[in-house]
């Protein structure tokens, strides 16, 4: 088939056809690259930034935040998080674990919060009286229920990246201790840009010096609060950031035609398009 030389330079003249640009976020000018942030009521409350990718980049410091809740947060802290530009907050608490710590956003400046009704599967917890639970049933329990995590919040974490692939950030995502769901979507996510196994383990295990364990047990056991109820060895163990943990969640990642990256694409719905956005947006 033959075509006229004007209809070739027509065709030549016709717009690319791309996806829309998306504008890179920016951290709130002026404000310190802090790992722990400052808070007088925050818990676990960490920024992603500071981290080096494979490919040399490092991730964008005040744009991605982990944290446990934030019931605890004071006006001061609120002032401070609305300084620094937080648009989005996933919230991964379960229904009955916000209505038990509410956090009261002000108004204007505050963040919109994504989170979903539903009830935190704990059958994996072991059988009995929790107060005879000892810290080897505990570890090997928290371990198995890893991989479930990574199936019953798969919806969430995706929502999440979502929001990323949007330019809706800064943003940040949490639960109560800032450590199992919040945990496996900061390694998802460390993942996605490009950073080294080692260093996604090292920031989940950080946890161990940055979150009070002993504070999480204080008070009536309640959804919010179910360690106050269990053996001291139990709760510590639950409580804390195990190695065995986050192995237990790379294992099944790992294993998944294609690895780390065949897990983001399939279960997670990151084409390679969206992986090289997340990396424009959130690495320099």
């Amino acid at each position: 088939m033959r075509f006229s030389l004007s209809l070739l330079l027509l065709i030549a003249a016709q717009p690319a056809i791309a996806q829309a640009p998306v504008a890179v976020p920016a951290a709130a000018p002026n404000t310190p690259h802090e790992r722990v942030l400052p808070l007088q009521g925050g818990r676990n409350f960490r920024d992603l930034g500071g981290y080096r990718a494979a490919d040399g980049r490092m991730v964008k410091w005040g744009l991605l935040f982990r944290s446990g809740s934030m019931h605890r947060l004071t006006q001061a802290d609120y002032r401070a998080l609305e300084a620094r530009g937080i648009r989005i907050v996933c919230d991964f608490r379960d229904t009955k674990e916000r209505a038990g710590e509410p956090v009261a956003w002000p108004t204007p400046g505050a963040p919109r919060v994504l989170s979903d009704d539903y009830d935190l599967d704990r059958r994996f917890l072991p059988p009995g009286d929790p107060k005879s639970w000892t810290g080897e049933q505990a570890r090997a329990a928290l371990a198995a229920s890893y991989p479930r995590m990574l199936v019953q919040f798969n919806g969430q974490y995706r929502r999440m990246f979502a929001e990323l692939l949007a330019g809706h950030a800064p943003l940040a995502f949490n639960c109560t201790a800032g450590k199992d769901r919040t945990g496996l979507a900061a390694a998802l996510l460390l993942t996605a840009l490009g950073v080294p196994r080692a260093t996604v383990i090292e920031d989940y295990l950080l946890t161990n010096r940055t979150l009070d364990v002993g504070s999480l047990s204080q008070g009536p056991a309640s959804p919010a609060n179910p360690l106050a109820s269990m053996a001291p060895d139990a709760a510590r163990m639950l409580g804390r950031a195990d190695r065995s943990y986050i192995d237990a969640a790379f294992t099944v990642i790992d294993a998944h035609p294609g690895g780390a990256q065949g897990y983001l694409r399939e279960e997670l719905g990151l084409s390679h398009t969206d992986i090289v956005r997340l990396r424009h947006l959130y690495l320099s």
